[in-house]
């Protein structure tokens, strides 16, 4: 199982939201590159990178932090966050993001999906974002009635190369995540699946793994707080 330490950017700043908030955003620093180059110091072969601001927008809005980023480290990474169109992601893309990440799209552009899918192999990826397993939309300020199951199996076919599933009630709360319904998603559905939201031990990365359908999980807080330790985890998983 692979984890992705996360680094979410808000006005060009490492934060933590608390289930979503904006209003709620702890910040951890204000200089992503460095923060980046820790983390792959301790041995992470991918990050995980949000563009909160984007996903509210609708648009980049956290480039600058996103390209220093690119421009410290050589793992690759994985962004979301404000990227709802060809011209974004093939801008992401060839700026040197290994993988995008389709939320807001996936429910309202499924076609954006589809093709992005086709034109790029194994570089897009879709995020589910839910609460009791609803989807929600738009950085999380739009719930629909749509299961996050239902949304899942859409796209089985379409060659996306992962989803990443996030528990938004148990995003940054540090109270375990989600692991039955990360596990039932992922027995659903053949697209690998990540975890995303409340990992909070080394034990909630480990029950993650053992289900052993789950091919990847997403850690922020944890790691910002001390309360898992990066390199050790990066062992455990092995």
């Amino acid at each position: 199982m692979i984890l992705f330490p996360a680094i979410d950017l808000k006005a060009g700043q490492c934060v933590r939201l608390l289930r979503g908030e904006m209003s709620s955003a702890t910040v951890f620093g204000d200089d992503p590159a460095a923060q980046a180059r820790s983390f792959v110091a301790a041995g992470c072969e991918w990050l995980h990178l949000v563009d909160l601001d984007g996903a509210f927008a609708g648009r980049p809005e956290n480039a600058a932090a996103v390209g220093a980023i690119l421009g410290a480290v050589t793992v690759p990474c994985q962004l979301g966050g404000g990227i709802r169109d060809m011209a974004t992601i093939e801008d992401w893309l060839s700026h040197g993001i290994a993988r995008v990440i389709l939320g807001t799209a996936a429910v309202e552009s499924p076609d954006l999906v589809r093709e992005a899918a086709r034109s790029f192999p194994g570089r897009v990826a879709v995020g589910l974002d839910a609460r009791a397993g609803r989807v929600a939309t738009r950085g999380w300020a739009e719930a629909t009635e749509l299961e996050a199951t239902e949304l899942a199996k859409r796209f089985e076919d379409a060659g996306i190369a992962a989803i990443i599933y996030t528990d938004i009630d148990r995003d940054g709360a540090m109270q375990g995540p989600n692991t039955a319904a990360t596990a039932a998603l992922a027995r659903a559905v053949s697209v690998p699946v990540i975890a995303s939201g409340g990992v909070a031990s080394l034990a909630d990365l480990i029950a993650l793994r053992d289900t052993g359908v789950i091919s990847g999980a997403i850690s922020g807080r944890a790691l910002y707080d001390g309360a898992l330790d990066l390199a050790e985890a990066l062992a455990a998983l092995v």
